[in-house]
């Protein structure tokens, strides 16, 4: 069973989101490293880019798939997690500590669920 944490948000693409002091902070689920096996690269977007609710801001890489980072807010990417450069399996160890991106300005996507909302979503999916 894959860990949720209620202090956020989570998208049906499997990132997950947490307002802090104004700024979006943004990653992968538990349930999606898991399900992308050893992950291998991540690409980091740019900071100052804007995007929108689920435009592709970046890629994850594994040794099975790629797979995008479809962002679950629209807003300016203020800061990349560098440590992913050189050591994406940070991810693995702890996909809600190493966080991908933060967002300023940030406007989350209306259809983001809560942990509750996730776990019942994660277990439909199955």
């Amino acid at each position: 069973m894959s860990k949720i944490l209620a202090d956020r948000m989570y998208s049906k693409d499997h990132e997950w989101v947490m307002m802090k002091d104004g700024v979006a902070v943004i990653g992968i689920t538990d349930h999606a490293q898991d399900a992308l096996g050893e992950i291998v690269y991540v690409e980091l977007p740019e900071v100052g880019a804007t995007f929108e609710v689920g435009e592709e801001v970046s890629n994850i890489e594994s040794v099975k798939a790629a797979s995008p980072i479809v962002s679950p807010a629209s807003g300016e990417i203020c800061e990349v997690n560098e440590e992913l450069d050189g050591s994406p399996e940070k991810i693995n160890e702890d996909p809600y500590e190493a966080y991908i991106y933060k967002m300023k300005d940030a406007v989350l996507a209306d259809d983001l669920l809560d942990a509750a909302q996730y776990e019942k979503f994660l277990a439909e999916e199955v």
